[in-house]
């Protein structure tokens, strides 16, 4: 499996395990310019932008570590912009998920407010 569709193996179980845990899928894989956001969804009155990350088991790195601080401006950016697009009056919520793949299995974490907008 190819890294391009092993990253779309992990977006479609974070979807899953996002609806079934009572959040709606607004979009995937939403892209302005050269930024996307994996996700967004709601849950309540909260739009959740929803950055997804998918290693293998052995990989020597969290999956989490590599939503650094580049990728929190873009992932911003681009929430802000679908945010205007859509004419949105919401709170939103900046999450990941990381799914971890051992053979047929995978562990999904999620992390709640894993970052906040900020000036940098």
């Amino acid at each position: 499996m190819n890294t391009i569709d092993f990253g779309k193996r992990g977006e479609e179980i974070a979807v899953a395990y996002l609806l079934a845990h009572g959040f709606t899928i607004r979009d995937t894989n939403w892209r302005w310019g050269h930024k996307e956001l994996d996700i967004v969804a709601l849950k309540g009155k909260t739009l959740h932008v929803i950055e997804v990350k998918t290693r293998r088991a052995d990989f020597l790195v969290e999956p989490q570590a590599s939503v650094n601080r580049r990728k929190q401006q873009h992932t911003v950016a681009a929430a802000n912009a679908y945010v205007q697009r859509f004419d949105l009056a919401c709170d939103v919520q900046f999450d990941v998920i990381t799914v971890v793949v051992s053979g047929d299995k995978s562990e999904v974490e999620y992390v709640p407010d894993a970052f906040y907008p900020t000036a940098w």
